[in-house]
């Protein structure tokens, strides 16, 4: 573990793209240094982006191999990376270009812009050498994906030291095979034995890195590595935050903080619904939920990296920066196996004799404040709701030819085959009903379908939509599913497909995706007692009175 310095603790911040895209200054000028004061500061950045994703760097390097792959004209391919390069070196010269950094010294930017340049052009070079193959490697996308997380950080770090406050990049593209060697063979067998372990001895490798920095504020990429199958495959995008994560570990953070473009995590998307109240805290099984079901929270890798260290998540609003956010403390599993208690740093106290930690109920007053009950934390009304979009429900009835007993692992092996993953399931002996994602590829939902109707009928419901109830130890409160549905049914919404019980925490629903938004808002207001807008106005009309 690295020690920090001048006894101060460690902090780890993760920015996404769209934050550094946007306020670039006020991130470097304001947040970083006020923080750097009071802590051993640890940067990780993703790559630059956009209003939209879809015209964010990643998103552009993702048309990049697109582009090689398919053969497309060859100036279009170094246009593209013409239009990546210029995006950065125009986010450096704003940030140079304002007065009150004329007079720094120049050529901290110079040597970055040619820095860009220089790996802009050597990415050129791979992708036309790629381009005559026709084909790249997971592995060989992965190196052209890090460039985006590599221009940030150089970017950051450059800004951070013009003003006074030393920083250095640190680039993880090599800590797999610094980890576990060249050979993609080991690599691969370290991941299959090791499983979340993995990440760990990564972390180990990045503390090293961080060590190495001094006294500088270590920048690190939010890309850490070339995975076996493709970092992308493996992690999925929001690797970043996965990286945060290892490095809080790493060091023994204090507090990882995840700075976004809104103030935390909400009851609802405040965008589709406007009453909408901020959570101080949720638990880290209820911010996993969300995230898989529709929330962009955190990654679900993140939580698993930080429970057993004891290091709290705070969201954060880049607009907002004196906001306290949401706090999310790990959990850690209690003796019975079954429940899990929040805790925090604070609340764990180290007995030398015995080389072991005691855990203790943090915060309890903060947690009872927030509608969290107990030893075990439980809530006697759900905590959120949301919604995933863009779903299928397929339907298949076994026929009579196909013994029962291997339905079910039929219809699975043939979702697998297809690289399809399934949101939510309901069986009887003879029956499936499936949601699932609706896949990026046309062709793989023709397979499919052709491929099950081996085994029986076959129906696809497209325009579906995943509303989803979460809440901690929701198990627990008697007649919950009682008024999601009646909620549902005074709004008029039919619902398709129930699930309850894979998880003790949320109740999923597939409605139609016209009625995705009422039923939000019905559930919202109904079940989670949370007035509307009207219904609070209506509350201060003044009189007249009758007494």
């Amino acid at each position: 573990m690295v020690t920090a310095t001048a006894s101060k603790p460690w902090l780890v911040q993760k920015y996404g793209g769209t934050s550094l895209g946007k306020l670039l200054d006020s991130i470097c000028c304001n947040i970083i240094p006020q923080y750097n004061i009071e802590h051993n500061l640890i940067v990780v950045c993703s790559a630059f982006s956009g209003t939209l994703k879809a015209s964010g760097t990643t998103s552009l390097l993702i048309k990049c191999i697109s582009y090689a792959e398919l053969g497309v004209d060859s100036q279009k391919l170094v246009d593209l990376v013409d239009v990546i390069k210029d995006n950065h070196l125009n986010v450096l010269a704003a940030f140079a270009g304002s007065p009150e950094r004329v007079a720094a010294d120049s050529q901290i930017f110079e040597h970055t812009a040619s820095g860009i340049r220089k790996e802009c052009e050597a990415l050129k070079s791979f992708l036309l050498a790629a381009q005559i193959v026709g084909e790249l490697s997971p592995r060989s996308k992965d190196r052209v994906i890090s460039l985006g997380e590599k221009l940030a950080a150089m970017i950051v770090a450059a800004c951070l030291t013009s003003i006074g406050t030393p920083a250095k990049p640190v680039i993880l593209d090599n800590i797999i095979s610094a980890a576990f060697g060249s050979s993609v063979h080991d690599q691969v067998a370290a991941l299959e034995r090791l499983g979340p372990k993995f990440y760990h001895v990564l972390a180990d490798q990045i503390s090293g890195r961080i060590r190495d920095c001094g006294n500088a504020i270590p920048i690190v990429t939010g890309f850490f590595g070339i995975m076996p199958d493709s970092l992308l495959q493996t992690v999925g995008r929001g690797y970043s935050d996965l990286c945060a994560a290892m490095c809080a570990v790493a060091v023994g953070a204090e507090e990882l903080q995840i700075w976004k473009e809104v103030d935390g995590i909400f009851t609802a998307d405040p965008r589709k619904v406007p009453s909408a109240r901020l959570l101080s805290t949720v638990t880290a099984e209820e911010a996993t939920e969300l995230t898989y079901y529709g929330s962009e929270v955190i990654h679900p890798l993140t939580m698993d990296q930080i429970r057993d260290a004891c290091i709290p998540l705070r969201l954060k609003n880049v607009f907002k920066p004196s906001g306290h956010g949401t706090i999310i403390y790990p959990s850690l599993s209690s003796p019975n196996g079954g429940d899990s208690i929040p805790v925090s740093p604070i609340s764990m106290s180290s007995d030398d004799s015995e080389g072991s930690l005691r855990a203790i109920t943090p915060l309890s007053s903060f947690m009872l404040k927030n509608g969290y009950y107990g030893a075990q934390q439980e809530r006697r009304k759900p905590t959120a709701v949301t919604v995933k979009d863009d779903i299928l429900l397929i339907n298949v009835v076994c026929n009579r030819n196909t013994k029962s007993q291997g339905f079910l692992t039929q219809v699975f092996d043939r979702l697998e085959r297809n690289k399809i993953p399934v949101d939510l399931v309901a069986t009887s002996e003879r029956h499936v009903s499936l949601a699932v994602q609706s896949p990026g590829d046309p062709t793989a939902l023709l397979r499919l379908k052709e491929e099950l109707e081996r085994f029986g009928q076959v129906t696809i419901s497209p325009n579906v939509s995943i509303v989803t109830v979460v809440g901690h130890k929701m198990r627990n409160m008697v007649g919950v599913s009682n008024e999601i549905l009646s909620a549902l049914a005074s709004a008029q919404i039919s619902v398709y497909l129930i699930s309850q019980g894979a998880s003790e925490i949320n109740i999923s629903l597939v409605v139609s995706a016209d009625n995705a938004l009422a039923a939000m808002n019905a559930i919202h207001c109904e079940v989670l007692k949370i007035p509307t807008h009207r219904e609070q106005e209506n509350r201060f009309i003044p009189g007249p009175w009758l007494y």
